[in-house]
């Protein structure tokens, strides 16, 4: 994740940075690892955590924990209710609609807080799914970006974990004991990302860096070979 961070300069002297934590593994680690990188680099940055809680799903969150783990690494930590309409747009799958607004109140806090960058705990898996779901439901190649400038440069938007396998980051959640305190959304295996998680194991199991090339492939086009319209 430090390599990550230094080869993208996804963190400068005077940033501001908000944690999106949601409570699962992911991102309790990137917390984890921006606070031990806050101790060590010879610049100083400032972090903030904000778990979005979204109210009237059946979703919940252990808010003790939650903060707890965020006293011990002395990073304040805020907390938000939002209540999404998962019945307003039908066509859209619940997560999406979820994780749209939980993304538009993380915004909203960073500007509140004066905060320059906002940091989310998207793995390799992650990027590798969503190239295929755009592959696959809207004809486009796209994916996630390692930072992404929003609202006229006002927001960077960082992934520190972008580099890593969601593996590494299981194997070092069960080390460290490293509890998931967000409890399990009821609609969370009802997406297409869950499909694509399915094809990616056939493709690891035809070949074992198949996911691992996929991902790569985003660094390596040659678009002289691909039927591209002038």
């Amino acid at each position: 994740m430090g390599t990550t961070m230094r080869d993208h300069t996804l963190i400068g002297e005077g940033d501001h940075i908000l944690v999106g934590l949601s409570g699962g593994k992911d991102s309790m680690i990137m917390l984890e690892a921006l606070a031990e990188r806050q101790a060590a680099i010879p610049f100083h940055f400032k972090l903030s955590a904000a778990h979005i809680e979204a109210t009237g799903i059946g979703y919940e969150i252990d808010r003790d924990c939650l903060t707890s783990f965020c006293q011990k690494l002395d990073i304040p930590l805020y907390y938000r209710s939002i209540e999404p309409d998962l019945g307003k747009e039908p066509s859209k799958a619940p997560c999406f609609i979820c994780s749209w607004h939980r993304r538009k109140e993380l915004f909203t806090l960073t500007r509140e807080l004066n905060c320059n960058k906002l940091a989310l705990g998207h793995h390799r898996n992650d990027a590798v799914e969503t190239l295929l779901l755009n592959m696959i439901y809207h004809g486009s190649i796209s994916s996630l970006p390692y930072s992404l400038s929003m609202f006229e440069g006002r927001i960077q938007l960082i992934r520190p974990l972008m580099d890593l396998d969601e593996r590494m980051l299981e194997e070092y959640a069960g080390l460290n004991a490293l509890v998931k305190v967000e409890k399990s959304c009821p609609h969370e295996d009802r997406t297409r990302r869950e499909n694509i998680a399915h094809l990616l194991k056939q493709v690891e199991n035809l070949h074992g860096k198949g996911p691992f090339n996929i991902f790569k492939s985003m660094d390596k086009i040659f678009e002289e070979y691909l039927p591209v319209n002038d």
